[in-house]
């Protein structure tokens, strides 16, 4: 039988972006409300309970309402907001994340999507802690810059059309450090202590590139660059989602593109090392509408489907046009 998939917020950036990536598939039949009954909580409330899937593309109060909706209890919820990430009785919807979290998913009554920056930094982070190579309680920077598109449409309004002209270049924001990210990177990276977490936004539109600089000599001893590349490429070997650079010991003609991967659900790591200081750098690129929000959700609802992970969206879904 067809699954019945209902996209609750299916007019913001990250809906859009589901919406379009699951337009074209006929292993599932999407419910959507006219547009005269998208606020109305009766329809949705009518919608949640009728589908076979929820996947929530909203505000976190609203996705809490949304779930308070639901009262079929054959509705499986996909929860795309920051609310439930910390959550007991949610499984964090990152397959990469450990073994044997993609078959928790897949079999998960409720689902809550990874954010944006922590789907980076755990990526780099949670192999080297299981490894041992990272101690829990080392004292961790995280700086990342993400497209404007992260803002949801406040970013659309400031950076596109007739803004664009006088749109801040870079913005580096949450300087109070309390980002709502931190505890989610904390708790399923597995640290001892809560990183200092510098975001950014640039003036592009979607694509994320995210760096933590580490000192070897904080490491156990023994720790390199190739000790830690390789107890990456061990965890992600075989998985289709996430890629590893070669290890470079001399990168100084590299650069990094946040754009690099945009419109796919892939993201790319790499590990840089400067042995004379005895110094490491770890980066992860990918898209902030692809693996970091929309793509994620529908790898998650694939896995949730019995199906393969589908690596790339719409032909074009960087350009997909947004309600302002």
């Amino acid at each position: 039988m067809t699954s019945l998939v209902f996209i609750d917020g299916d007019q913001g950036t990250t809906g859009l972006q589901v919406r379009e990536w699951l337009a074209d598939r006929t292993d599932l039949r999407l419910l959507q409300l006219p547009a005269d009954q998208r606020k109305s909580t009766a329809h949705r409330a009518e919608a949640l309970n009728d589908c076979d899937i929820a996947l929530l593309c909203l505000p976190d109060e609203a996705a809490r309402e949304a779930v308070a909706l639901v009262r079929r209890p054959g509705v499986r919820v996909i929860d795309a907001s920051s609310a439930h990430r910390t959550a007991p009785g949610w499984v964090y919807g990152l397959p990469e994340l450990e073994a044997g979290q993609a078959e928790r998913i897949a079999h998960a009554r409720r689902v809550s999507n990874p954010g944006c920056y922590p789907t980076g930094a755990l990526a780099l982070l949670r192999p080297l802690i299981d490894a041992g190579l990272l101690p829990p309680d080392y004292p961790l920077a995280i700086h990342a810059v993400s497209g404007y598109s992260g803002r949801g449409r406040a970013g659309l309004l400031d950076h596109e059309g007739a803004a664009a002209a006088t749109a801040v270049p870079l913005q580096v924001y949450g300087l109070g450090l309390h980002h709502k990210h931190v505890p989610e990177i904390q708790q399923h990276a597995g640290l001892a202590h809560a990183p200092v977490f510098v975001p950014a936004y640039g003036h592009y539109r979607q694509g994320i590139v995210l760096t933590i600089a580490l000192h070897l000599r904080l490491l156990p001893a023994g720790v390199t660059a190739r000790s830690l590349h390789a107890a990456l490429q061990a965890r992600y070997q075989g998985q289709p989602c996430i890629e590893l650079q070669p290890l470079e010991e001399d990168a100084d003609a590299q650069r990094l593109d946040p754009r690099a991967l945009n419109g796919s659900n892939r993201m790319r790591l790499a590990v840089f090392g400067q042995p004379q200081e005895q110094q490491v750098l770890l980066t992860a690129v990918f898209d902030n509408l692809g693996k970091g929000a929309a793509g994620a959700a529908v790898q998650n609802l694939d896995l949730m489907l019995g199906l393969q992970p589908m690596l790339h969206g719409s032909t074009n879904p960087s350009r997909i046009p947004l309600p302002l």
